[in-house]
Order: C-alpha cells, then structure tokens, then sequence
C-alpha cells in the first residue's frame, strides 16, 4: 500500500474485503511495483474468511495485507449488498495470468515458491512456454510445514541474491497467509502473492469451470467433484457457517467487529520486524 488513503471495502464477518474489479487489481499491484513499498496480496474466499472467523491473528494479516481480492462470488454478492455495484469476482489463479500475460509487467522478475514437488518448475516451464518474455528467476518447492532455520536462512539468501519483484506463494490457506505476514519483513522483494490453488490451475493438475459455473458461485462444487477426499470436509464445515453467520451480519442480528484496522506499509512492516 502506498499511501493511507481510504479503500472501498466490502465488510465480510469482520474482514474487509477489497471491492475491486480485474483492472483496479492490476493498477494497485502497477502502483506498488513503481514505488519503493512493498506488501502481501491475499486471497479472500469463504474458506479463509471463515479461518480468519475462528483466529484473530488471520484476520489482522487479512487487515494488514496490500489488497485482499475477492475469490469467491458469496463475497462479491455481500460486497453488492452493501453498495458496491462495481466489485466483480478476482480470483488467484486469475489475477497471476493477467500479470504474466500483460506487456506492461514485461520487466518485472518473478519467484514460485509452492506445490508438491515438481509443480513449481513445471508452472515456470509453462509459463514462459505461453509468454516468452516473462522473467522467472526462481522456481522452488517447499518443505511440507514451518521451515527449519538452515531452510530459513537459504529462502533469505537465495531471494536477497535473486531480488524477485513478485513472490507467488502457492501453498494452501491459510499456511500461506502465516508465510507471507512471516516473511514480507525478512525477503527482499516487494509483492507476496498467495494464489493457493493456482499453481495446480495453471499446470493441469485442478481443472478450471465454465464462467457461468463461477458466476453462480459454484466453483467450490466443480472442484470438490475433483477431489472430494480432500475437500469434503473443508466445505462441509466451513460453508453452511458463513451461510448462517453472514445472515446474521446482513440482517443486523450480531455484530463481527475488525480485529484491527488496516494498517499503513511502514507501521506494518515494523511491527512484524518487532514480533
């Protein structure tokens, strides 16, 4: 973020939720990478609204994040709701391939850090097989869990050496949430991206719906179709509570106050230094 100024946000149990459309999207990230700050992006569906429901230190990195672009058409409709006409559906795997595919971030260098192994470098083959002049720097898997301190110090070295100007982490919500509030301070780029799925989009491994399917809010169905082992319980407990629970924020039955404000850049990056 690079400047205090006042965003419009859609209000979601407690989060808020950038009302943006694509183009508002790519602007803000075009502002950042020109300038000196640096931030994290989150993705904002009903799964992480809902885990940033049950942990107050998920919602403040949700609060303290450059942009949290809406994912999931529920919070378009609740951003709807509440004034915002023009907030369309930004999704991950969406906004990563507007950036790749656009000339004007020809320059910007870019480091894949996600996926089971072999997923990061074939999303960097794939990538520069379908935009010749993207620049890719780094592609690498990480460790299932925290990072152990020697794997610390050589993500730190590796990037300092590497200098990326976007980190696209694709790891799972809302462990990728934890690394990026983490390590924003601690690595010498300036934009985390959390995309979650989208390094499985965009190598084959998920298979993406029809727009109408994603207009009507049921991606989370034609993915569960795909891998309904997984994913039978996240959904199962996580979207009949935000059905009932944004019911009651809607209708003014109970309130779900923020756990804190949004913060400026440079407070923000302080404080995660002090923690």
């Amino acid at each position: 973020m690079t400047a205090t100024v006042l965003r419009p946000s859609a209000y979601v149990l407690g989060v808020d939720v950038d009302a943006i459309d694509m183009e508002e999207a790519l602007a803000r990230v075009s502002t950042v990478l020109q300038t000196s700050s640096k931030g994290y992006v989150c993705v904002a569906g009903v799964h992480g609204i809902m885990e940033a429901k049950r942990s107050p230190r998920l919602a403040e990195i949700y609060s303290a994040a450059e942009m949290s672009i809406p994912d999931g058409m529920p919070l378009v409709w609740v951003g709807h709701m509440q004034g915002h006409t023009s907030m369309q559906r930004v999704t991950g795997p969406d906004l990563m391939l507007e950036i790749f595919r656009r000339k004007e971030f020809a320059n910007v260098t870019h480091f894949l850090y996600g996926g089971v192994e072999g997923v990061a470098d074939d999303l960097r083959d794939n990538l520069q097989e379908k935009f010749p002049w993207v620049k890719i720097v780094g592609a690498v898997t990480p460790p299932y869990g925290e990072l152990s301190a020697a794997e610390e110090a050589e993500l730190i070295d590796t990037v300092r050496e590497l200098k990326p100007d976007i980190i696209w982490v694709g790891i799972s919500c809302p462990q990728q949430e934890y690394f990026m509030s983490r390590y924003l301070p601690l690595l010498d780029t300036k934009l985390l991206f959390g995309v979650g799925a989208a390094f499985d989009y965009h190598t084959g491994r998920i298979r993406d719906c029809a727009q109408w399917i994603k207009r009507a809010g049921l991606q989370w169905l034609h993915r569960l179709c795909q891998d309904p082992r997984r994913l039978w319980r996240r959904y199962l407990r996580n979207n009949p509570a935000f059905l009932w629970h944004i019911t009651l924020q809607l209708t003014g039955l109970r309130q779900y106050p923020p756990v804190l404000e949004r913060n400026p850049p440079d407070e923000r990056c302080r404080a995660e230094l002090r923690s």
